[in-house]
């Protein structure tokens, strides 16, 4: 059931993971903090009333989640070509607003590079199913705009999503964005994540939760998985995208973190017509080759997708230890880091 009371525990469990969260030498300014909810039909009807322009009902209609320049310029130019793009993909432009904000609470390092947050409204058209059917179009809409700007990053597109995220302390989230603050904006589901950043620099479009997921640690095998999945893209077809499959290529965007390569391509196989699972389990298999704890059906299950995708993390395909084993050091990491959540929740209450 949706509420506000599960947007307010999330924020809860983010701001108690601070001990695993990255910050810069000041301790000001994160490495990424976010959250991922259902889009609130009942605040985004409350705020949009005042825009001049109707929403219509539950799931008929996409939002927007956009990072654009802080130059006054350039951000119209940006989102003009955003409506004319959605006109062209055979969609209505319904509207923008600008997301109230709070950056007198950042680091200094966080508002220098701050973007100007936008959001927009798509109309569903008639005859198009809501969720997935309508979802395909934004994500087109999406691909064919980041092809076609250099300043602006789709956070999120969705009739049924929204990213909230940026250069954030753990406790500067819900400060920051007044939207998740109303009580008014309800979910039923809620995706918290606080980036300790490894191999690529911090910045507002690397932080999590991407569109589909999110991810700690690191995929040691990005590099193969990135250029093979450039290298298969000559030979894909789909009777999802009919058209307009050209469009969305090259599927991963290379200048992501690893995360959001992986982030790219679940995306990118659930709009053709993989069920998310599916795609989870395509792209990272459990061991199965020498495990015996499994059955025959389930190696073959395996062995089939692993002719088409290769495994997205060497950690999984590399590692030499029993199945018995890796839950055993999995059970005892999460135990861990149970204990640490305890502690610090412990420390807050304080």
């Amino acid at each position: 059931m949706k509420s506000h009371a599960t947007v307010e525990n999330a924020l809860k469990i983010v701001e108690n993971l601070e001990h695993r969260a990255g910050k810069d030498a000041e301790g000001k300014t994160g490495d990424g903090v976010g959250i991922l909810l259902q889009i609130s039909h009942k605040f985004f009807k409350k705020v949009t009333k005042s825009l001049g322009f109707e929403i219509g009902g539950e799931r008929e209609y996409g939002v927007g989640m956009f990072f654009m320049p802080q130059d006054e310029l350039k951000r119209k130019r940006e989102m003009k070509m955003f409506e004319i793009i959605t006109e062209k993909e055979g969609l209505e432009f319904l509207g923008w607003r600008q997301v109230p904000v709070h950056p007198e609470v950042l680091g200094t390092k966080a508002v220098e590079c701050m973007p100007c947050i936008m959001q927009c409204f798509i109309k569903k058209p008639e005859g198009l199913s809501k969720g997935i059917e309508f979802d395909r179009k934004l994500y087109i809409v999406r691909r064919v705009f980041s092809h076609s700007n250099g300043g602006t990053y789709t956070v999120s597109l969705s009739s049924r999503t929204i990213v909230y995220k940026g250069m954030f302390l753990v406790g500067q989230l819900r400060l920051f964005f007044d939207d998740l603050q109303d009580k008014s904006y309800e979910s039923a589901i809620a995706l918290v994540h606080s980036r300790f950043s490894t191999n690529t620099n911090p910045s507002w479009r690397r932080a999590h939760p991407n569109r589909f997921i999110v991810h700690n640690g690191e995929i040691n095998t990005i590099r193969g998985n990135a250029d093979n999945m450039l290298a298969r893209e000559e030979s894909m077809n789909s009777e999802y995208m009919n058209n307009s499959l050209q469009k969305v290529m090259p599927v991963v965007d290379t200048n992501g973190s690893d995360s959001a390569m992986l982030d790219n391509t679940l995306e990118f196989l659930v709009m053709n017509g993989v069920d998310l699972p599916l795609a989870v389990m395509m792209c990272i298999p459990e061991p199965w080759e020498k495990n015996d704890t499994i059955s025959q059906t389930k190696k073959d299950f395996y062995q089939y997708y692993a002719t088409m995708m290769e495994p997205w993390d060497q950690f999984f395909s590399l590692m030499v230890i029993t199945w018995e084993q890796f839950l055993t050091e999995m059970v005892l990491d999460l135990q861990d880091i149970t204990l640490q959540m305890m502690t610090s929740l412990s420390f807050h209450q304080k």
